[in-house]
């Protein structure tokens, strides 16, 4: 028969409490998933970002939305990339009133394709916090071109953050 005996009773509970306090602290000391060598490391190759406007790049994000059926599939299937470029169009984001016109009219055009892009996207681990640690949203996404040098293109209605 084991006799009761408060001490270790006490001793047992102040060292599960420590274990649990220590646990919760754990993850703030974690790296995250904002931090910069944490995205690298999931995109395996750096992301170059620029600015542009989006009718002076019409022609290419036009193409890249044409493009959304195969670039879709294409999203589905990549999982290391050479190059990635982030070409933001500030003029072209919903608080600067959307697209240009003739940009507006193609994705209405290939919505349900657009739509499909954005929803692999958000399934691919790189391509997503490419995105995502640069605040673009998947709806911001415009167009994904992917070039025969394993390198891509996102163009995305949306301003760099600051």
């Amino acid at each position: 028969m084991t006799r009761y005996d408060p001490g270790t009773r006490f001793a047992r509970m102040a060292l599960a409490a420590s274990l649990a306090a220590g646990l919760t602290t754990f993850p703030a000391a974690a790296q995250g998933l904002d931090a910069p060598e944490a995205i690298d490391s999931i995109v395996q190759s750096d992301v170059h970002e620029e600015e542009a406007e989006a009718g002076a790049d019409a022609a290419k994000v036009i193409a890249a939305i044409e493009k959304a059926g195969q670039s879709a599939s294409d999203v589905r299937k990549v999982t290391v990339l050479d190059r990635l470029d982030i070409v933001f169009l500030a003029d072209a984001a919903a608080t600067e009133g959307g697209p240009p016109p003739e940009i507006a009219e193609k994705l209405a055009e290939h919505g349900e394709d657009i739509e499909t892009l954005r929803r692999e996207l958000t399934g691919n681990a790189m391509l997503f916090h490419a995105i995502d640690s640069r605040n673009i949203l998947p709806q911001d996404v415009l167009g994904i071109e992917f070039d025969d040098d394993r390198g891509a293109v996102i163009y995305a209605a949306a301003r760099p953050a600051s």
